[in-house]
This record gives C-alpha cells, sequence and structure tokens, in this order.
C-alpha cells in the first residue's frame, strides 16, 4: 500500500457544489484554527479521547480520517494500526493537509492526501473511516457519506464524532446568543462571502442522520451521547476572543462585515458578562455534548 501524501485528488479544489466552503478552510477558517490551536486541540481531543478509550482500531488496519485538519486524531489512530497498518488523512484544505504532513514527517505509518469527499477519490479499500466534526460541514452529506461507504471494504465501519443540539452546547451557544441581540444577522445567501458551509449542528438530529446514513447504504447504525467540559481559554480575555472569532458567533460577526467590526466593542462587554459565570482556576469551561455514531457498510 503505497500512498503519495499531497497529491490533491480531481475535482475537489477546481469547483463544483463545496468550492465555496473549500476556499473557506483553507483561507480564513485555516487561519483562526492557527490562531486558536491550543484550545482547539485540547478542547476537542476530549471527545475523540473518548471514542478511541470504547474502541482501539486492530493492528494492521487501515484506517481514514475524514477532515483530519492537523492530523492530530490520524495520528493517534496511526499509534493503534502499528507499522502494519495505515492512517490516512484527508482534508480538502491544502493548508491543513500541508501541516499535518510536515508534522507527521517521522510517522512511517501516516499519510496525507487533498480532496473534497463529497467527490473525488478516496483512495480505498479501508477496514474503518473515522472522522471528528469532519462530516458537518458537507454541503451534500448524502453524496459524501455514499463516497465514503464506496470506500469502505465490505463489512468496514464507520465513526464520527459529530455535536449534538446547541443548547447543549453552551461552549458556542452561550457566546452566540447575546451576539444575536447585537450584531444584524446576514445569511449565507445574503453575502459573497466565503462560509463553512451548513454548521457545526447540521447533524445533531439523530432521526435526520440516520436517515441521511440509511440512504447512503449504511448499516447497523447506533448513536451513543457523550458529554465533557472544554476550556475555550485559559483566561477571560482568551475566551472572549475565541467567541469573537470563531463558532457561530464569530461567523456572525464576519459575515455582517462593517457592522460586525464597528460593534465589537459592545459584544465584547456582552460576552465577558456572560463568560465570566464559566470561570474556574485554571480558564473558562464550558459544556460541550456530542453523538459518536457508529455504522457499517454491508458485508455483501
Amino acid at each position: 500500500m503505497n500512498i503519495q501524501a499531497v497529491l490533491p485528488a480531481s475535482s475537489g479544489l477546481a469547483g463544483g457544489d463545496n468550492a465555496i466552503t473549500i476556499e473557506a478552510w483553507n483561507t480564513v477558517l485555516f487561519d483562526k484554527f492557527c490562531r486558536f490551536r491550543y484550545v482547539l486541540s485540547q478542547g476537542l481531543s476530549g471527545h475523540s479521547e473518548e471514542m478511541f478509550r470504547r474502541g482501539r482500531y486492530s493492528a494492521g488496519a487501515r484506517v481514514l480520517d475524514v477532515g483530519c485538519g492537523f492530523g492530530d486524531t490520524t495520528r493517534r489512530i496511526a499509534a493503534h494500526v502499528g507499522a502494519g497498518g495505515e492512517a490516512v488523512g484527508v482534508d480538502c484544505a491544502p493548508n491543513f493537509i500541508d501541516t499535518a504532513t510536515l508534522e507527521s514527517a517521522e510517522a512511517g505509518n501516516t499519510f496525507f492526501f487533498v480532496a473534497d469527499v463529497q467527490c473525488d477519490d478516496l483512495r480505498g479499500p479501508y477496514h474503518h473511516v473515522f472522522s471528528r466534526f469532519g462530516t458537518m460541514f458537507f454541503d451534500l452529506p448524502g453524496a459524501a457519506l455514499r463516497n465514503i461507504r464506496k470506500a469502505l471494504a465490505p463489512g468496514g465501519g464507520l465513526s464520527m464524532i459529530v455535536w449534538r443540539r446547541r443548547e447543549d452546547n453552551p461552549w458556542l451557544h452561550e457566546a452566540e446568543l447575546p451576539v444575536r441581540q447585537i450584531v444584524p444577522v446576514v445569511t449565507h445567501e445574503e453575502t459573497d462571502q466565503v462560509h463553512c458551509g451548513p454548521g457545526p449542528f447540521s447533524m445533531s438530529s439523530p432521526d435526520m442522520v440516520s436517515d441521511l446514513l440509511k440512504s447512503a447504504g449504511f448499516e447497523h447504525i447506533e448513536f451513543a451521547r457523550f458529554d465533557t467540559d472544554i476550556c475555550i481559554g485559559r483566561n477571560l480575555d482568551e475566551a472572549i476572543e475565541f467567541a469573537l472569532a470563531l463558532g457561530p458567533a464569530g461567523e456572525i460577526i464576519r459575515l455582517a462585515g462593517e457592522d460586525g467590526e464597528r460593534l465589537k466593542g459592545e459584544v465584547g462587554a456582552a460576552l465577558r458578562e456572560t463568560l465570566s459565570a464559566y470561570r474556574r482556576s485554571d480558564g473558562i469551561w464550558t459544556g460541550s455534548s456530542t453523538w459518536f455514531v457508529s455504522a457499517r457498510n454491508s458485508a455483501n
């Protein structure tokens, strides 16, 4: 199995339904993720580490990590499958893949490539496909899930982590509420700015997601809830900066353009009051809640 790391797949970066989303992840969102990587790496890893604790990948397995970002989960998977296996990370944004490839240079069983998972060749077959918060942003999730299943070997498994409803995720929602009261909300359709796609809560409904998976041909679909606290800043100022930049609150401000910039001071004051309630001695910690979703490809 001889995978080349950084050659882009055929169609995803040239256009198609996901082109605007891809541009966002490769530019403005990549820059923000780099800026707040210390928050995201610590916070998001709480969910993936729990999923890995519940079920390790077997030695020698070949596993695809969808929406791998900086490649931290791909490297964790590589440790599970060992020298006889392969952990393969895929992301739509070349900037993430370049970083992941550079930081994984010492790992002999870890590889990365650029592709739009909705439509590009995913270089299967794989024994398993994993995704931590990488499947909620597809403009065409049904097409993406069908393409993922196509890349799975018969009987292969899919495991993905997605956010549950926003009300159970105060790390994002508590910041969004005051911003909506202050900043004019501009939808994606009302602006020509790039955007992240459907958003972090697009797969919060088990009924909707199970229907998507079933229509894509998956079987044995299961959901398990997991809750944990996330540190969104080492102090209150950092937590406010994080909220102003990322998540639904940050997206409202960015899409509002000049109005968003003009109102940042007022928003910051409101966020200071809101987020102060979550202060601990070691930072600002708020609740988060996910679904661990599992499904299988047909054995035939």
